[in-house]
């Protein structure tokens, strides 16, 4: 199996496990009376379903992107002297207004 195919079945397992567990929670804290609405509903397994399913997908898609971006090579310069970044220092420029007069003739 290609590297990248188990990197991005292995994140979405763990997206669905974590999907899982923050349900859990929000069913088990009763957010927003969440969990009083589904255990009295008798529909609720679906409502349940859905919240672990679309979850699952955002969190399965961060969890792709974090570990498809954490594989980046870093192409920063190794050693060696570069050249010194010099410090920008505020210059003063001269600007003439001319006076107008506010006296109308």
């Amino acid at each position: 199996m290609p590297r990248l195919v188990r990197l991005y079945i292995e994140s979405v397992v763990l997206g669905f496990v974590i999907s899982a567990g923050f349900s859990a929670g929000l069913l088990w804290l009763d957010v927003a009376g969440l969990g009083h609405l589904i255990s009295t509903s008798d529909v609720g397994w679906i409502a349940v379903a859905m919240l672990v399913v679309f979850n699952g997908i955002v969190f399965a898609a961060v969890q792709f992107a974090v570990r498809v971006m954490s594989m980046a090579e870093d192409e920063s310069p190794k050693g060696g002297h570069g050249a010194m970044l010099r410090a920008l220092v505020p210059a003063r420029v001269p600007v003439r207004i001319p006076v107008q007069s506010s006296i109308k003739r």
